[in-house]
């Protein structure tokens, strides 16, 4: 953004307002160029001219908040709003998860945005083949195949591969960084009444997910002591799209920070707990 000053071209206080953080102002606009402040004390201030653009750049970098997202995380899913989060995938207190409505769903795709409806990220379903899709689009019989699916930043980087595998009855899912390098595994434990998953790492549970009904729609996520540290919430998409697409909508609350690769785990669960259970209520499973 440009803006007309006086304010001559140097290093100054980050408009952003991050700690012992200098920007670079050129003579007209903030410059995305920063530098550690090595004296916080002693740093200049913005002088009076560098105030405007400074005011300017910080609302341009703030975008107004999505009232649908919000609806849906306060009043669908009961979230008051958690604290300020970091901007990520796996910074934000609260994320919201809502799958692509589709008549015919074929791949699974999903958009992954904070609590504001700013997108984080997204999740797609890959190395499907078209004689998998044409098996998806006339029955049911996919849902015993293995399934993959990517889970992306806001720049298109992956940063987690989920990967089902071929299952009978009960399903595991495989969380991996994109390296390959493993995470953990979320198992589900049982097949009647409120499903229940475990998380494992190493072949040691570190949490689980419990369904607080029998129709799973919403679940508890403790970790290996029983205390909750986060929740997941399903909420209504509407009588149409519940009727006639395909498209399912969560809200995950963590609740705090958590260490990984737990952190990394619960992030997964939203798109875990859709991939397995959803598959099965399509009429075989």
């Amino acid at each position: 953004m440009t803006t007309h000053s006086n304010t001559p071209a140097g290093w100054y206080p980050d408009p952003h307002g991050a700690p012992q953080t200098l920007r670079y102002w050129d003579g007209s606009q903030w410059t995305d160029h920063t530098n550690a402040d090595q004296q916080a004390q002693g740093a200049p201030q913005v002088p009076q001219q560098a105030q405007q653009p400074q005011q300017a750049y910080a609302q341009q970098a703030a975008p107004a908040p999505d009232q649908r997202v919000q609806r849906q995380v306060q009043q669908q899913a009961g979230v008051a709003g958690g604290g300020v989060g970091g901007g990520t995938l796996f910074t934000e207190p609260v994320l919201v998860v809502n799958q692509k409505a589709k008549l015919i769903e074929v791949t699974n795709e999903y958009k992954v945005m904070d609590q504001n409806g700013n997108q984080l990220g997204s999740v797609t379903e890959v190395g499907q083949n078209a004689f998998k899709k044409i098996l998806r689009f006339v029955s049911s019989v996919d849902q015993f195949m293995t399934h993959k699916l990517e889970i992306r930043d806001a720049h298109g980087q992956p940063q987690l591969l989920l990967t089902r595998p071929a299952k009978i009855f009960k399903s595991r899912v495989i969380v991996s960084r994109p390296d390959g390098s493993p995470v953990g595994e979320i198992v589900q434990q049982n097949m009647i009444g409120k499903i229940n998953f475990a998380m494992n790492v190493n072949g040691q549970q570190v949490g689980a997910i419990k369904a607080e009904n029998w129709r799973a729609w919403n679940f508890a996520i403790v970790d290996h002591a029983g205390n909750e540290v986060a929740r997941i919430t399903k909420t209504w998409e509407g009588l149409a799209k519940t009727m006639f697409t395909t498209a399912d909508n969560y809200v995950l609350q963590i609740h705090f920070q958590l260490p990984e690769p737990l952190l990394s785990l619960v992030v997964a669960t939203a798109l875990t707990v859709d991939t397995a259970l959803k598959q099965d209520s399509r009429g075989l499973g």
